[in-house]
């Protein structure tokens, strides 16, 4: 229906590097250390308040829950846009990929340090004070992000916005999109159960933020190349010789 088509293996390669996109985006310099203060704001609390309390927070888990929805909403939107102008232009797929790569390459650069894009180190936060403590509050705060810090996490998501293009339908980029969306919304999810152990994980987490970058850079350089050259679809075809199984996926 509305050509959406059945996961199927040859999507495999693809959402797996959406989900660690994803995770790698929570894992980000100006998205890690806001997680703590932000939970705790959304449920109408402080951070002292909550490390205080034993076990998991219900309103904090709700308030997490709520706001993972609204950022998977714009999330999922832009996979719907940008697979909508991937079919629109089919004809000028390739040259689409080899445009993306190249950026994508630019991306990957600057995140290694060759050399900094200062708007990509910037952050356009948006504020929506409005409903704090509240499910619906948590949930405008969630699109708020999602729009709110694209110049941050842009490089990544714009390479997931890339791939969702060159999908063969609709639907496929969609999903795709929504497993980049699992991979940032659960480990705030996780947070928000576990808060207590998280703010000790996290603060280890911040003495190791250049080694994300360049995990990040390198993911970036080897998804862009893989597009300029094609080799991302040679790769799926691969993965279905050597493991026959995949097959049976969809």
């Amino acid at each position: 229906m509305f050509g959406i088509d059945v996961i199927d293996s040859s999507l495999l390669p693809a959402l797996f590097v959406a989900l660690f996109a994803g995770v790698l985006s929570f894992l980000s310099p100006c998205v890690l250390p806001i997680v703590p203060p932000y939970l705790a704001y959304m449920a109408g609390t402080t951070v002292p308040d909550v490390q205080t309390r034993r076990g998991a927070d219900p309103k904090v888990v709700t308030a997490a829950l709520f706001f993972v929805l609204g950022l998977s909403t714009v999330f999922i939107f832009l996979g719907f846009a940008a697979s909508m102008a991937g079919q629109a232009l089919l004809q000028y797929q390739r040259e689409m990929a080899i445009a993306s790569g190249i950026v994508i390459l630019v991306f990957g650069l600057h995140f290694l340090h060759v050399f900094r894009i200062p708007l990509l180190d910037r952050e356009a936060r948006l504020d929506a004070r409005d409903g704090t403590g509240t499910a619906m509050g948590a949930y405008v705060m969630g699109l708020a992000f999602a729009f709110g810090w694209t110049p941050c996490i842009g490089p990544v998501l714009g390479m997931i916005l890339s791939l969702a293009a060159q999908e063969d339908t609709v639907g496929r980029g969609v999903v795709m999109m929504a497993s980049y969306a699992i991979g940032l919304g659960l480990p705030f999810l996780l947070a928000a159960i576990f808060l207590n152990r998280a703010l000790g994980a996290m603060g280890r987490l911040r003495a190791h933020m250049g080694t994300i970058e360049r995990v990040t850079g390198v993911m970036l350089l080897v998804v862009g190349g893989m597009l300029v050259t094609g080799l991302f679809s040679t790769f799926s075809y691969w993965l279905l010789e050597t493991f026959p199984a995949l097959g049976l996926i969809g």
